[in-house]
């Protein structure tokens, strides 16, 4: 494994030591069994200084024609065996690997090569060293070959930065609704290729295809990671969404038929992709009309699920009923106004057109799907009898003192309606009760106009302050309660409201966010971050995942390889996260998983932060070129993009 972007502290100590080359352990469960030679390069990932050659470059090409004034062989020769020395002089045994490109190069590639073919022949011709075209693969044998030791390296690389304010951090979080997109769509992919395996291709061609295709090229260092152009991410997400659309023909063909009694359906089935949104025309008309509606659920999973979905309807009197006939406990949510004003806004936005009927309630119900399976659901509209259970709903202002509480099991958490405030969460089952609080902040964002030109942008996060983001005055608090489950609702700001839901049968707290469109009026940017904080003593350890399979373990300001310099005591400690993040003290670990890649940290003893969004003004010069300041547009009316996602 080959590579260029490592800390530019711990490239300088690996230089010195001739530690650039190292076996890498990056697993701590699967130890040596995962090892691999990996090597990081001496400065960047293009050849040393003056052997650059596209058209534009001003490296001195090879002049080998006798009838020249300025014939240079020999002194391009000796700048060549100079270059190849120094970096020996780095690394260990006698060969080394130069990558000739970079960024945007081979634009003109003939004049690469036949720089490239003049060197290799007056090197060889010159006998110091011997030059030859060869591969990462070739060179690793070599390196092998030498039977030379090597240091063992057991963490990996992350935070990296290139300079001293300039943490290569932010990226873990830009652009979090195409991150958000992407996974669920990876999701879905796997989903429609096992349905599409046990009905069989319609023809030569998959009709999963085109998703996969998106998806793979959404994988781009410059895609899922949210550092590309705007018009870039849009035509990312626009094959993500053409790719959705083939598949979601396989998927409904594919339900059809295995839940029919002999293989063929004349059932349209319709999926609902605005559920973010809250729109589903086929839940909502369909019982408007008196009509049942079907659902199908498929578990992709090799174990059975117990779960509880919501879909959006317009009746206050439903029932549900499994295969079987039997009633299914049921809850309907009243739809709050946040949920209705995204609805509409985001239906013109997308759809061009208004919602003409206004849903009432979210439908909840329980659902047990077998492994690799499906279950089937009928939901009917009532005139009278038995129906699905309304929530209790109550609702209270801010600056009152009144203890507000979800959670009908084994979980509890408490809140204060004095700024919505979670306060005591309370695990009955495992004897936990503890002091809690989950609050938000942002960080606004560097300018790069106040004598050091960083700035924070879609790869470099460099906060220029930590503001808290307190509830507004009179905000409503509201707590829905049912058979099924508890929410409770904030508005803690015009552009941030939050659902923390408890389910019944489950010892975790689901937590919805809605943020944005982020205010920008100030010409500001800001970066959202949500913190959960205990009294745990945590001694500046916390635990990040290692690509969603490991744990490793972090130390607050602290590198294992080598004595930190802290220059950015926020960003330096930032690390991606793509399943969760979790601390614990010798009593009690709290974990926090999410539904995306995010950036996350934990800055204070206690203390777990997630960043959510960003929204900034200012491009950080690391080749984007523009900033990350993402919109959504009705004609030519543009607000900030708000994203909606949940941890747990």
């Amino acid at each position: 494994l080959y590579f260029a972007r490592i800390d530019y502290q711990d490239r300088a100590k690996r230089r010195n030591e001739k530690h650039l080359e190292v076996v890498w352990r990056g697993s701590r469960s699967l130890h040596s069994t995962s090892q691999i030679f990996t090597s990081a390069f001496p400065t960047h990932y293009s050849p040393p200084d003056g052997f650059q050659f596209e058209v534009n470059d001003d490296s001195i090409p090879v002049q080998d024609d006798p009838l020249l004034f300025d014939n240079n062989v020999q002194k391009r020769v000796s700048d060549f065996v100079a270059a190849a020395v120094a970096q020996a002089n780095v690394t260990r045994a006698n060969h080394v690997m130069w990558t000739m490109g970079d960024d945007f190069k081979y634009q003109y590639a003939d004049s690469w090569f036949k720089q490239m073919d003049k060197l290799i022949h007056y090197v060889n011709l010159d006998g110091r060293v011997n030059a030859l075209y060869s591969t990462p693969s070739i060179y690793t044998d070599a390196k092998y070959a030498t039977m030379d030791s090597w240091p063992v390296k057991t963490d990996d690389f992350f935070p990296y930065a290139d300079a001293a304010n300039a943490y290569w951090t932010g990226y873990f979080t830009s652009r979090p609704s195409f991150k958000g997109y992407i996974r669920v769509m990876s999701g879905y992919y796997l989903a429609a290729r096992q349905l599409e395996f046990l009905m069989g291709r319609s023809g030569s061609i998959s009709g999963t295809e085109t998703l996969a295709d998106a998806l793979a090229i959404a994988q781009h260092h410059d895609g899922v990671s949210g550092t590309e152009k705007q018009h870039v991410a849009a035509d990312y997400t626009k094959r993500l969404h053409m790719g959705y659309v083939e598949a979601e023909k396989v998927v409904a063909s594919s339900v059809a038929s295995l839940s029919s009694k002999h293989g063929k359906s004349l059932t349209n089935f319709q999926q609902c992709p605005l559920l973010n949104v809250s729109y589903c025309p086929a839940s909502e008309n369909i019982l408007l009309n008196g009509k049942s509606l079907v659902v199908v659920v498929y578990n992709p999973l090799g174990w059975k699920r117990e779960e509880v979905i919501q879909i959006p309807v317009l009746v206050d009197k439903v029932i549900v009923r499994d295969f079987n006939g039997n009633e299914v406990e049921s809850q309907l949510l009243p739809v709050t106004n946040a949920s209705l004003t995204v609805r509409s806004y985001h239906v013109r936005a997308y759809l061009g057109k208004n919602t003409d009927d206004t849903i009432r309630y979210w439908l909840a119900f329980s659902v047990s799907v077998p492994p690799l399976g499906f279950s089937t659901y009928v939901v009917s509209a009532l005139q009278s009898g038995g129906r699905s259970t309304i929530s209790s709903t109550s609702t209270v202002f801010g600056n009152t003192d009144q203890t507000l509480e979800i959670g009908q099991g084994n979980l509890k958490l408490l809140f204060s309606s004095n700024g919505g405030k979670l306060t005591q969460y309370i695990n009955k089952r495992n004897s936990v009760n503890t002091v809690a609080e989950q609050s938000y902040i942002y960080y606004s964002g560097f300018s790069g106009e106040e004598g050091d030109s960083q700035a924070s942008g879609a790869y470099i996060l460099r906060p220029n302050g930590t503001f808290q983001i307190k509830a507004e005055e009179e905000a409503p608090l509201t707590v829905m309660k049912g058979p099924l489950l508890d929410e409770f609702h904030q508005q803690l700001t015009s552009w941030i409201h939050q659902i923390t839901r408890i389910y019944k049968s489950k010892e975790h707290a689901e937590v919805e966010f809605m943020v944005g469109p982020i205010p920008i009026d100030d010409g500001i940017g800001k970066e959202i971050v949500t913190q959960i904080t205990t009294t745990m003593k945590t001694n500046g350890t916390f635990y990040t995942d290692s690509n969603g399979r490991d744990f490793l373990r972090r130390i607050r300001d602290y590198r294992q390889d080598w004595d930190l310099e802290i220059n950015q005591p926020i960003a330096g400690n930032y690390y991606p996260l793509n399943l969760g993040i979790y601390m614990e003290d010798g009593n009690t670990e709290l974990s926090v998983l999410v539904d995306r890649a995010v950036g996350g940290s934990s800055i204070k003893d206690g203390q777990i932060e997630i960043m959510l969004h960003r929204r900034l003004v200012h491009d950080d010069s690391r080749g984007v070129g523009e900033a990350l300041n993402e919109t959504v547009c009705i004609h030519n009316d543009c607000k900030g993009l708000m994203v909606k996602g949940k941890f747990f």
